[in-house]
């Protein structure tokens, strides 16, 4: 999908967590390409920096570039029972009010609760064990 991002940010391979629209941006032209296109709470990635610049009250430096972007893959602890490479699955995050060294790993900025993701890759047991027990696989999700 095609958005605009700060000239400073505009860069491949770049991910960004989208936290919503500036006030300024309530009024601007670009408002529908440039923020209408993402949803709040996401992360992307920029595919491909275009060479298209427009001006930008909000960002550094006053202007921002056309960009390419997707949703990003996520690192996440899953069930291990769940945990297979190419399968669909539907986000849970595990009933747990642990704070514990792995609880931003359980539940990752940008996943919510019944999101509907593809297990791109299965990285193997976490480094530390769970807490409360759970037989966790950190797999990277791409929500669809």
């Amino acid at each position: 999908m095609i958005t605009l991002i700060g000239n400073d940010l505009a860069e491949k391979g770049l991910r960004f967590m989208h936290y919503g629209a500036a006030s300024q941006c309530e009024k601007c032209r670009f408002k529908v390409t440039c923020i209408d296109s993402l949803e709040e709470g996401r992360l992307y990635r920029v595919r491909d920096v275009k060479n298209t610049e427009h001006p930008c009250p909000v960002h550094n430096g006053g202007k921002v570039k056309v960009v390419d972007v997707d949703k990003a893959t996520i690192k996440t602890a899953i069930d291990s029972k769940r945990a297979f490479e190419g399968s669909n699955i539907v986000f849970a995050p595990p009933n747990c009010k642990e704070e514990c060294s792995m609880r931003d790993l359980c539940f990752p900025e940008g996943l919510y609760h019944e999101d509907k993701c593809k297990i791109i890759k299965k990285m193997g047991k976490p480094k530390e064990k769970c807490p409360k027990g759970l037989n966790l696989t950190v797999v990277l999700l791409k929500q669809h």
